[in-house]
C-alpha cells in the first residue's frame, strides 16, 4: 500500500481533535433543538387549552383538565428526530379561598366567557341588583311616595350577612388581610375622585357596544352612577366586554323600564334632567353650571331623545358642532358632556369628588366587596367570629 493510502488509512482510525470537536457540536446543537422544540410545544399546548397553573374552583373561568396533557410533535412524520415526550399527568391540590393561598385576586364579572356581560346585566335587572353590595336607601315612604334628597349617596352604613349587620369600617378590616396594598391605594385614589352629583343617562340605546362605551367613559371620569332606560334587548349583539373594559363592575347601575320613572325618581333626588338636543332652544354645555346636581340624558342612536324626554326634563343642551354634520356618535357624545362637567367643576370646586369621609368609607367598603367573589363568605365569617367573641362590659 503506498504511503498516500496508509496516510489516509491513519486519518479514518485517528480523526483529529479538531473533528471530534466539530461532531461534539452538532451533538450538542441538536441537543439544544430538541430542548428549544419541547419548550415551543409546551407554551402552545398551555396557551391553546387556557391552561392555568393555578387552579380557581368554582371560577367561572376555571374549566379543570380531565386528561393528562399530551405534547404533540411539531415535527413533519418524515423527521428522525424524536422528543420523547408523551404524557404527563398535572397534579393540583383544591383551595377554600384563592386568596389565603396564592397572590392572586378574583373578580366577580372577570371571565373569559364569549357573552357579553353589559348585555347579560341590563337584561337581567336581578343580577344588577347584586353587583351592589351595601344597604340602599329606600326612594319611597310608608305611603309610597318619593322622598325628596337634597344632595343623594344611596348607600347606609351597613352591610347584611346572614341576620347581622356589619359597618362599612368592620368590612374593612374584615377584607384588609385579603386585598393587596396596591389595590387598596387604587380604591383610595379611585373613591377620592368619585361624585354622585352628576349622573349620566342612556335612553332607548340599541347597541350595546355604545352602552359599554358610555360605561368605560363614566367610570374614567369619576361618575358612579349610571342609569339605563328601556334597552332594547330583542336583538342579538356582539361581545363588546372588551369595549368597557369591566367598568360596569364598579359603577351603580340601575334599570328603569320607562322614561317618566327614571326622571321622577331621579327629580326626587335632587337632580336637574339636561337632556342633549340640537334645538333653538338649546343651552351650550360651555355656558352650564355643572356644580348643580345633573342627570346627563344621550338618547337612541338614530332617533336621538325621545319626545317624552324632551318634554319632562328640565333644560336642553347641545354641544358646539364646527364641522359639516350636525352631531357624534352617542358614546362619544356622552364622553365629552361628562368630561367637560367634571372640568367645569374642577375649576369651580377645585376636584370633581365631592363624597364626604362617611361617604368615602361607605364606598370603599362597596368597592372592597365587589373586588372579590369570596367577600360575602369572608364577610360573613368576620360577623360570625365577632358574634362569638366576648363583649366587654363597663
Amino acid at each position: 500500500m503506498s504511503s498516500r493510502g496508509c496516510q489516509k488509512s491513519n486519518l479514518s482510525a485517528n480523526p483529529k481533535p479538531s473533528l471530534l470537536y466539530g461532531m461534539s457540536a452538532m451533538s450538542a446543537c441538536k441537543t439544544l433543538v430538541r430542548i428549544s422544540i419541547s419548550s415551543l410545544e409546551f407554551s402552545l399546548v398551555c396557551n391553546q387549552r387556557n391552561f392555568s397553573f393555578i387552579p380557581l374552583p368554582n371560577h367561572p373561568s376555571f374549566s379543570p383538565i380531565s386528561s393528562s396533557l399530551r405534547f404533540a410533535s411539531l415535527l413533519s412524520p418524515a423527521s428522525s428526530i424524536s422528543l420523547g415526550l408523551t404524557r404527563h399527568k398535572l397534579h393540583s391540590r383544591p383551595y377554600v379561598h384563592v386568596a389565603e393561598s396564592v397572590g392572586v385576586e378574583t373578580t366577580d364579572l372577570e371571565d373569559d366567557s364569549n357573552k357579553d356581560i353589559v348585555e347579560h346585566l341590563l337584561t337581567n335587572t336581578d343580577d344588577v341588583g347584586r353587583l351592589m353590595k351595601m344597604e340602599r336607601r329606600s326612594m319611597t315612604g310608608d305611603g309610597g311616595e318619593l322622598i325628596q334628597s337634597k344632595r343623594w349617596f344611596p348607600y347606609l352604613d351597613k352591610f347584611k350577612t346572614g341576620t347581622t349587620f356589619l359597618s362599612s369600617s368592620e368590612i374593612l378590616e374584615a377584607m384588609d388581610p385579603y386585598i393587596m396594598e396596591v389595590r387598596k391605594e387604587r380604591f383610595r385614589n379611585v373613591v377620592k375622585s368619585r361624585s354622585y352629583s352628576v349622573c349620566l343617562v342612556v335612553e332607548g340605546l340599541c347597541d350595546f357596544g355604545n352602552v359599554s362605551a358610555a360605561f368605560r367613559s363614566a367610570d374614567a371620569l369619576g361618575f358612579q352612577s349610571v342609569h339605563v332606560v328601556s334597552c332594547d334587548s330583542s336583538k342579538r349583539y356582539k361581545d363588546n366586554r372588551h369595549v368597557s373594559m369591566g367598568a360596569e363592575k364598579w359603577l351603580d347601575i340601575e334599570l328603569w323600564n320607562s322614561t317618566q320613572e327614571c326622571f321622577e325618581v331621579l327629580k326626587s333626588r335632587g337632580y336637574r334632567i339636561a337632556t342633549t338636543h340640537v334645538g333653538m332652544d338649546a343651552v351650550s354645555i360651555y355656558d352650564m353650571d355643572w356644580t348643580c346636581p345633573t342627570a346627563i340624558v344621550v338618547g337612541n342612536e338614530n332617533r336621538g331623545i325621545s319626545d317624552e324626554a324632551l318634554e319632562l326634563s328640565d333644560l336642553h343642551c347641545s354641544i358646539p358642532m364646527k364641522g359639516m354634520v350636525d352631531s357624534f356618535n352617542v358614546s362619544v357624545a356622552a364622553g365629552i358632556l361628562m368630561h367637560h362637567a367634571v372640568c367645569d367643576r374642577t375649576s369651580r370646586l377645585g376636584s370633581h369628588g365631592d363624597l364626604s369621609l362617611e361617604e368615602s368609607r361607605i364606598l370603599l367598603a362597596e368597592f372592597s366587596l365587589r373586588h372579590s367573589k369570596s367577600a360575602n363568605s369572608i364577610a360573613h365569617e368576620f360577623a360570625k367570629r365577632k358574634a362569638a367573641s366576648p363583649v366587654s362590659k363597663l
